[in-house]
C-alpha cells in the first residue's frame, strides 16, 4: 500500500540536505549521461560504417588478375595474369555462387555526348548482374539484361549525375542515343547508386558488346563472384577454389598471393561486425563501471543518512516500528534518488545525441548516433535495482538497530 507517511518523511529529508542529495544524483547521472553517450556514439560509428557498405554488396568475391612473383611449370616470375570469358565461365561452376558477372573498364577518351553537351564519365562494361554488386537501382526505364548481352545490344545504362550533366532536365534520357567514345548507345534507364556521385557518374554497357566495339578481344579486368546466403567459412573456401582454378588455367603457383587478388567482402565485412560488437561490449563495461561508481557514493551517503539518524530510528524502534519499515524506508529513499538522477541522466544524453547527431550530418562513417527502446528500457530497470542494492546495506544496518543503544547515542 502506498505509505503518504513515509513519502512525506523522504521529501522532508531530501529538502533538509539539498546539496548532498543533488551531489549523489549528480554521480549517478553522470554515469547514465556517460553509458548514453558511448553508446549511441557506438552506434553512430556502426551505422556511418554500415551506410559506407550500403554502396556494395557484403556478399561477393572481386577477383582480379595481378603479376607473378614466383617461377611454376616453366612459366617466369613478372608474368601477368589476365582474366578472360573462359574463366568467368568456368568460376560460374564453383559451390556457393549464386550469380556472376564480369567487368571491365573501358579506357580511352572516355567521352560521353548527346547533341551538343559533352562529358568524360567512367564507361564499364558489364553483366546483368553487376547490378547487384553495386546495389543499384534504376528509377527510368531499365537495366542492362541477358538479351543484351546474347545479342551484343548496342545499349546503356548512365547514372543520375551523368543525366543531369548532359540531359539538363531538357530531354527524357531513355530512347535516346548517347554517344560512347563516338559510337551510338541507346539509352534504355537512369539509375541510383547508395555509394554516392563517383558511382552516379558512371555508364554500364553489356560486356559483350564492348569486347565488339572498342576490340578487346575476350578479355576482361574483374570477376565479381555473388555468395548470397553465404558465411564466412564458406567464402573462405571458395576463395581457394577460385586461386585453385586459375592457377591450373594461367598456370601460376596456387601459393602466389600476388599472381590474382580476390577481395572478400563477406570475410571484410564479418570482421566489421566483430569490431563493432567488441566495441559495444567494452562500452558496457566503461559505463557501468561508472554506474556503479555512482551507486557505491549513493551507498555510502546513505550510510551516513543511518548514522545521523540513528537516536530517531531507535525512538521508532523503542515505539514499536518493525525491521521491514526500517527498511523500507531507507531502500525507498536510494531508490527514489537514483533512479529520478538516473532517468535524468537518460534524457539528457539522448537530447545530447540528438544534438550531435544534427551537428555532425554528412560526415563519413559516422551517422545517426542513437540508443534503442530495448537500451533505454534496460537501463531504467537497472537502476531501479541497483537503487536497491544501493540502499540495502545502510537499510539492514539501521534495522540492526537496537534502541537501548540508540537513545543512548550523541
Amino acid at each position: 500500500m502506498f505509505d503518504l507517511d513515509k513519502w512525506q518523511e523522504i521529501f522532508s529529508t531530501i529538502r533538509r540536505n539539498k546539496l548532498r542529495t543533488f551531489l549523489t544524483g549528480f554521480s549517478v547521472a553522470w554515469g547514465i549521461i556517460m553509458l548514453v553517450i558511448l553508446l549511441g556514439s557506438g552506434y553512430g560509428l556502426e551505422n556511418g560504417v554500415k551506410k559506407e557498405f550500403s554502396g556494395d554488396a557484403v556478399n561477393y568475391l572481386s577477383i582480379n588478375g595481378g603479376l607473378t612473383t614466383k617461377a611454376y611449370k616453366g612459366m617466369k616470375p613478372g608474368t601477368f595474369v589476365q582474366l578472360n570469358n573462359e574463366d568467368h565461365q568456368a568460376l560460374m561452376q564453383t559451390k556457393g555462387v549464386t550469380a556472376t558477372s564480369a567487368r571491365s573498364r573501358i579506357f580511352g577518351n572516355s567521352v560521353l555526348s548527346y547533341q551538343n553537351e559533352y562529358g568524360s564519365y567512367d564507361i564499364f562494361a558489364v553483366h546483368p548482374e553487376y547490378g547487384e554488386v553495386e546495389s543499384l537501382k534504376t528509377f527510368k526505364g531499365r537495366y542492362l539484361n541477358q538479351t543484351d548481352i546474347r545479342e551484343s545490344r548496342k545499349v546503356v545504362c548512365i547514372g543520375k549525375v551523368v543525366e543531369q550533366a548532359i540531359y539538363k532536365g531538357k530531354v527524357e534520357p531513355v530512347g535516346t542515343y548517347l554517344m560512347v567514345n563516338g559510337v551510338p548507345f541507346l539509352v534504355i534507364g537512369v539509375f541510383d547508386d547508395p555509394g554516392g556521385e563517383r558511382d552516379l557518374s558512371r555508364v554500364y554497357i553489356p560486356a559483350t558488346t564492348a569486347q565488339q566495339v572498342f576490340n578487346r578481344g575476350n578479355s576482361i579486368d574483374n570477376i565479381s563472384l555473388i555468395m548470397s546466403g553465404a558465411n564466412e567459412q564458406t567464402s573462405i573456401a571458395a576463395e581457394e577454389v577460385v586461386r585453385q582454378q586459375l592457377s591450373a588455367r594461367h598456370k601460376f603457383d596456387p601459393t602466389d598471393q600476388r599472381a590474382v587478388f580476390i577481395f572478400n567482402t563477406i570475410k571484410e565485412y564479418k570482421k566489421f561486425l566483430d569490431l563493432f560488437w567488441s566495441i559495444r561490449l567494452f562500452i558496457w563495461i566503461i559505463g557501468i563501471g561508472t554506474i556503479i561508481a555512482g551507486i557505491v557514493g549513493v551507498s555510502n551517503i546513505m550510510m551516513i543518512v543511518v548514522k545521523e539518524r540513528t537516536k530517531e530510528i531507535g525512538v521508532r524502534k523503542a515505539l514499536g516500528a518493525s525491521p521491514w519499515s526500517i527498511i523500507s524506508l531507507i531502500m525507498q529513499e536510494a531508490v527514489l534518488i537514483t533512479s529520478v538522477a538516473g532517468y535524468t541522466g537518460l534524457v539528457i544524453g539522448v537530447v545530447l545525441l540528438e544534438l550531435v547527431g544534427n551537428a555532425i550530418k554528412g560526415v563519413d562513417y559516422f551517422a545517426n548516433p542513437e540508443i534503442n527502446l530495448q537500451v533505454a528500457i534496460g537501463a531504467t530497470i537497472l537502476l531501479i535495482f541497483a537503487g536497491m542494492i544501493a540502499g540495502l546495506v545502510p537499510a539492514r544496518r539501521a534495522a540492526s538497530v537496537k534502541p537501548v543503544e540508540a537513545l543512548r547515542d550523541e
